[in-house]
């Protein structure tokens, strides 16, 4: 196949006639990894990354080591990591890639490598990206020392090879990722705001401390056996049964993540025509029966669809409203995750190492509730406010896809910058 007009063939594939090709070791002052003997660690002092800390594009310190004054000049004389260097993972989750930032002094153990970039010859975020793109993620894999413990030695990651654009090239096509990268931060940062904006919502609006416009009247204490009863999840089931299953079953899982169960989570069970199983239905409220703490016990989730056949995992169990016109199931759910709902599960829970809360237990809990009409204004001021942080999760799915399709054509040189 004739190679198009501008481009070349190379090891690397096709190519701009202007690019070269290099080794890592080629573009690079140093390649080195971090300190070989254990470091003597401080309660706090300067960063001592490993690993665990270097993931793609940043360098995470919320589970970090330290070490003192001594120690770090004693291991900056090996491994000085300084603003633009790039680290690599190479253990654990081997071929994370992350640059050092401006006034960030840390030093680094065995775990992580450290490339200094020669500044005359390639940019380094530009290499970054390189490195975290599909064909230098498929060199390092096979470079993996595949050992009892897998490793990425120094020698597999001076051989790595990269394109070497011209500089101002490198630093067009880094720009322009970094754009992205900031836009996917902007809005991480969003979301979090926006979920604890919710948070704050759901402990004014679900306690009565706030009310919306236009509703006064006094919330009413009730017993939530009035409000209808507790069905058990699936009983007598062997592992087999879920191996090839020919009805859908609402997992633990599902039921603790989520406050209104998500379809494309559902398992697979056999049952059979003759068989006892309370089924699920529309309108169902969810909970998980135990957890490692009783913050997590009978978590709660509202069935939203009709689903045919559907049945509730055993380690959950279900609560049918009887009157669904004078309560809202969304709004019991919210209430149920709510600082209110947490505070009287964990009153009713029991246990040492692991938490349980019976059938019985639940039902006898007194919730204070709204009228309906307020409960229907309560759950949608939270729906929108989830609505929005759905939207904004659906903009980073399709960002990072835009991004991983510029990294193929701008790493590739199959679009020009320059």
């Amino acid at each position: 196949m004739a190679v198009k007009l501008g481009y070349k063939t190379t090891e690397m594939g096709v190519i701009p006639e202007e690019w070269e090709v290099s080794n890592l070791k080629g573009v690079s002052l140093k390649i080195t990894d971090g300190e070989h003997v254990t470091p003597r660690r401080e309660l706090n002092g300067y960063y001592l990354l490993s690993a665990r800390n270097v993931l793609n594009g940043r360098i995470d310190v919320s589970d970090v080591d330290y070490v003192g004054v001594a120690e770090y000049r004693r291991m900056k004389q090996r491994c000085g990591p300084e603003h633009g260097d790039i680290l690599i993972s190479c253990s654990g989750t081997i071929g994370r890639i992350a640059v050092v930032p401006p006034k960030f002094e840390c030093v680094l153990v065995r775990s992580a490598a450290l490339v200094k970039v020669d500044s005359k010859l390639a940019d380094g975020i530009f290499l970054q990206f390189w490195l975290q793109g599909e064909k230098a993620q498929r060199q390092i894999a096979s470079s993996v020392n595949q050992g009892a413990q897998p490793n990425l030695f120094l020698n597999h990651i001076e051989r790595l090879v990269c394109p070497k654009p011209p500089l101002p090239e490198q630093r067009a096509i880094a720009t322009a990722l970094g754009d992205l990268d900031r836009l996917l931060d902007g809005l991480d940062r969003l979301i979090t705001k926006k979920r604890d904006l919710k948070l704050a919502a759901m402990q004014q609006l679900l306690s009565g401390q706030t009310r919306l416009p236009g509703f006064h009247c006094e919330w009413e204490p009730i017993t939530l056996s009035q409000l209808g009863f507790a069905y058990g999840g699936l009983s007598g089931k062997s592992k087999a049964d879920f191996d090839s299953g020919n009805c859908p079953f609402v997992t633990f899982m599902n039921v603790m993540s989520n406050v209104v169960i998500d379809p494309a989570q559902l398992g697979n069970v056999r049952v059979s025509s003759s068989e006892s199983q309370n089924l699920v239905i529309r309108g169902d409220l969810l909970f998980n029966g135990s957890s490692e703490t009783p913050e997590e016990v009978a978590l709660c989730a509202y069935v939203d669809c009709d689903i045919p056949d559907l049945y509730l995992n055993s380690f959950c169990f279900g609560f049918r409203l009887t009157d669904r016109s004078k309560t809202n199931g969304s709004f019991l759910a919210a209430f149920f995750r709510s600082s209110q709902g947490r505070e009287i599960v964990k009153s009713l829970a029991q246990g040492s190492t692991r938490y349980n809360i019976s059938k019985p237990a639940l039902t006898s809990a007194v919730l204070t509730l709204p009228a309906r009409d307020e409960q229907d204004a309560i759950w949608e001021v939270l729906a929108d406010m989830d609505s929005e942080i759905t939207c904004l999760h659906d903009r980073i799915v399709k960002t990072r896809a835009i991004k991983q399709g510029m990294m193929q054509q701008l790493l590739t040189g199959k679009v020009r910058l320059v």
